[in-house]
């Protein structure tokens, strides 16, 4: 038997580090069905000037290359922030079999809130979804983050 591991403390890392850039501390840790982590990756729109540069996208874009192929199956992606509709659609086309995140995203979400991506008939794939790991410190690394900017 298989004992569970959460990666989310890594994602948590790579997002204090992506609000150390200056970008939207969000985080995203892809591992193999072994327990392997294959790739991590924090938000870098600003850094690389592009509006794709999520962590998630990253982070898959990273795991695909280490693995040679475009889908993962097998694989459980971990993030701290509920995904966008770009990233959960991404996330389908990637086949990942779990998603673990971290915070609600009421505003831009695309899992649980808005358009629900993998509720949607046209999706190729759903992935067993986990909310609320690590929610709580997820939540504060973003308020913290806006609340910076604001003050500034």
């Amino acid at each position: 038997m298989t004992r569970f591991t959460s990666h989310m403390d890594r994602a948590l890392a790579e997002a204090r580090a992506a609000a150390r850039r200056g970008e939207v501390p969000v985080g995203a840790v892809i591992v193999a069905p072994d327990g392997r982590v294959v790739a991590q990756a924090g938000n870098r729109t600003r850094e690389l000037a592009d509006p794709t540069a999520h962590a998630e996208i990253l982070a898959l874009r990273a795991a695909c290359a280490a693995m040679g192929s475009e889908r993962l199956p097998g694989h459980a992606l971990y993030v701290t922030l509920e995904p966008c509709p770009m990233c959960a659609a991404a996330i389908g086309q990637a086949r990942i079999a779990r998603l673990y995140y971290g915070a609600a995203d009421p505003k831009s979400g695309g899992v649980a809130q808005g358009p629900r991506v993998f509720a949607h008939p046209q999706s190729h794939h759903v992935p067993e979804v986990y909310d609320g790991i690590a929610a709580a410190e997820a939540a504060a690394l973003l308020r913290e983050f806006f609340a910076s900017r604001r003050d500034a």
